[in-house]
């Protein structure tokens, strides 16, 4: 008899980001791939240190929320110990700005998503919406989140993103110079990337801030490969 994986989905904060909606499309893909699915509301259950033992992977789509102290520790030390954390956009990149040690966790962080130019914004998300390449990196051509996978193209929000060395960068995107942008030269973020923590693993997809977005064939198949590499 097959053990079963257990996966624990965290979904919540910012509803732009349909946190429910968005999870929803891969938790039956977790249950095809053998595992059974917990869902929770908020980040309170990260303070179960007995539970999150047993967990093998943490899908976590929450923006701009908080975590308390003893919640953040708790998931902190179950990635250290093996369990998994995977997500997209701001459900990971920026979840809880309260806490700098979740930044450190991650290793990178959502800073702006520069948008069109001030003449064409109505006051609506799709303000934010631009075309851009998302590249992958050579190196990381034969990954197995990445593999058989060229660069292409979404119209969506460009994530600049402030990180650090540690992460294993699969694929960048360029935030090109545009006449009303006060940079002056191109500015290159991780798109997609992954982190080793102790024992567990991270994975980091920017594209997916709403199902659209999350139903392209590309974002689909590097976010359902970033949940099984991340698995314990």
């Amino acid at each position: 008899m097959m053990t079963m994986k257990k996966a624990l989905v965290v979904r919540g904060g910012w509803d732009g980001h349909q946190p429910v909606e968005a999870t929803d499309r891969f938790i039956p893909f977790l249950r095809e791939n053998g595992y059974t699915v917990r869902v929770e509301g908020s980040p309170k259950i990260y303070a179960d240190a007995d539970y999150l033992s047993t967990v093998d992977l943490i899908l976590q789509c929450t923006t701009m929320n908080t975590i308390e102290k003893d919640e953040f520790i708790g998931l902190r030390a179950a990635i250290e110990a093996g369990t998994g954390l995977a997500g997209w956009h701001g459900g990971i990149a920026d979840s809880y700005r309260n806490e700098s040690d979740y930044l450190h966790l991650i290793g990178g962080q959502f800073a702006c998503h520069p948008g069109k130019h001030p003449d064409e914004r109505i006051g609506e998300q799709s303000d934010n919406y631009v075309p851009y390449r998302v590249t992958v990196l050579p190196a990381a051509a034969d990954h197995p989140i990445m593999q058989g996978i060229g660069d292409f193209d979404l119209v969506t929000e460009q994530y600049w993103v402030l990180a650090d060395d540690y992460i294993d960068v699969l694929a960048t995107t360029t935030q090109a110079v545009r006449d009303w942008d006060p940079w002056n030269r191109p500015v290159t973020s991780p798109a997609v990337w992954t982190r080793q923590w102790g024992e567990g693993r991270i994975f980091v997809s920017t594209p997916g801030h709403r199902v659209e977005i999350l139903d392209d064939p590309n974002v689909r198949t590097i976010i359902e490969r970033g949940l099984l590499w991340a698995s314990r």
